[in-house]
């Protein structure tokens, strides 16, 4: 594909050079020509791009592919979506100037932070390379030709077996294989189900604090999202009204980390069949729990309410891009629709090879073993804060791979900014909550303790411990009578 020029976005002011060209197909070349023209400055901070239909029709792809491209972005922290006021470009640091870039031939230069101590990825060092490269082995070995063909959108079979067996047996998961389609991860499975003629619809319900992408992504779908107050006992869905879905973290809330109370769990489903509504069940870390009995999916409670998502983003490692949906039948139709004619998505010899990893055994034992290191973790930061920030509340630690530190009032963007300093990655528990929700801020921090590798941990825990903010209560010491 050539260069392509933009001249349907009246909004923009000028025709935008588009340089489509390069490996991946075109949804890969639009982000690439749109990331490029934000870093250069050619799309300044604020500028709001063309709707899809009209970019579609100057560079002459699909409109999908634009929303998906658009969608991706987003996720990237390139660009915004708000509802009522469309796409725009992210308010980030100002562009380089061309003299100022590094050369192509410069030698690479450390990137990163010294500690990373942000939520979301495993420990990657400990990904099972011997055990999945017998899987993928086997799996190859087995495979017939038409695994190296285009694929069937819904996914192998035989992972799909492999996974109603897994989730019904570990997550209380009542499927069948027809009933499930494979995805990238959750963030694919929420473009999916927001597709046009798709299963998302109207205002949709979400956790008063989660992942601030997710909400960018259903706004960039058109999809308005309502903020659900939150206590101790998980999101309070007797505030649930007309909105037509919800979408929950019932088995560790994202980002502070209770299980839904069983009696919410019941009254979610009630209200789902009452309203003729769905819940979207994101199971995205349901494998650890390390002081309870594991709690099971609400999706078994009624299969045709709940769409159950998971991923091994966590479990394994988000390189993989592999997820799945488990749909009520009337919803499989038009996910399938909305993934489109053939895979494109996940890789098919992943999914066979993930699919004997389960058959095997391999992924149970992986799963064990890394619950128990990540147990250690978790139980090596209580540990480190009891003894040198006593001060610091820490909850959110029955499950997961995060724990959230409950810090003085008025002190989280301080902390945050002094962790920068000192090398440290983590993030504020103020970025996670909803712009529009009344919930009272708290001032926190959410710390992954599974990202570091093993001999990294401690000095990360070191690093997090010296920056935290001192007792002011015992610096103001007692007060003694005049």
């Amino acid at each position: 594909m050539g260069d392509s020029w933009v001249n349907s976005a009246e909004r923009i002011g000028a025709d935008l050079h588009l340089e489509l060209a390069g490996p991946g197909g075109r949804r890969a070349a639009l982000i690439r020509a749109l990331r490029e023209a934000v870093r250069d400055g050619r799309l300044a901070p604020g500028t709001r791009l063309p709707p899809y239909r009209s970019l579609a029709a100057d560079v002459g792809i699909a409109r999908n592919t634009v929303a998906d491209a658009y969608a991706e972005l987003v996720a990237e922290g390139w660009l915004t979506a708000r509802q009522g006021s469309g796409t725009r470009v992210a308010e980030r640091a100002e562009p380089l100037r061309r003299a100022e870039r590094t050369p192509v031939d410069a030698p690479p230069r450390a990137r990163g932070p010294l500690h990373d101590l942000r939520q979301g990825t495993p420990d990657v060092s400990a990904f099972p390379r011997a055990a999945w490269l017998a899987s993928y082995r086997r799996a190859l070995q087995q495979a017939p030709n038409e695994v190296f063909g285009p694929g069937d959108p819904a996914g192998r079979r035989e992972l799909r077996e492999a996974l109603t067996e897994y989730l019904a047996r570990a997550r209380g998961v009542r499927t069948e294989p027809e009933r499930i389609v494979i995805c990238s991860g959750f963030a694919h499975a929420l473009r999916l189900l927001c597709a046009p003629g798709g299963v998302l619809r109207g205002p949709l319900a979400v956790e008063a604090y989660g992942l601030g992408f997710h909400r960018e992504l259903l706004a960039a779908a058109g999809v308005r999202t309502v903020p659900l107050p939150l206590d101790e006992d998980g999101a309070r869905v007797e505030a649930l009204g007309r909105e037509r879905a919800v979408l929950l973290t019932p088995a560790h809330q994202f980002p502070t980390g209770g299980p839904l109370h069983p009696s919410r769990r019941t009254a979610v489903v009630d209200w789902a069949r009452a309203r003729d509504a769905v819940v979207l069940e994101d199971d995205y870390d349901g494998e650890f729990r390390y002081d309870r009995r594991p709690v099971g999916a609400v999706q078994g409670l009624d299969p045709e309410r709940v769409i159950y998502i998971g991923s091994v983003s966590k479990s394994l490692s988000p390189a993989l891009r592999l997820g799945w949906m488990v749909l009520p039948r009337r919803f499989v139709d038009a996910a399938l629709a909305a993934k489109g004619e053939r895979e494109a998505w996940a890789s098919v010899p992943d999914q066979l090879g993930l699919a004997d990893f389960l058959v095997s055994g391999a992924y149970d034992r992986h799963v064990r073993r890394m619950r128990q290191r990540y147990r250690g973790r978790r139980d090596r930061l209580v540990a480190a804060l009891a003894a040198r920030a006593p001060h610091i509340g820490v909850t959110g630690v029955a499950a997961g791979l995060h724990a959230v530190l409950r810090l003085p009032p008025g002190t989280e963007r301080s902390t945050v900014k002094a962790a920068a300093w000192q090398g440290i990655a983590l993030d504020g528990l103020a970025s996670f909550r909803h712009p529009e929700t009344d919930l009272p801020a708290a001032d926190g921090l959410v710390v992954g303790y599974a990202t570091p590798s093993e001999h990294a941990y401690g000095a990360a825990l070191d690093a997090l411990c010296g920056v935290l903010p001192p007792d002011r209560r015992r610096e103001r010491g007692p007060r003694h009578p005049g």
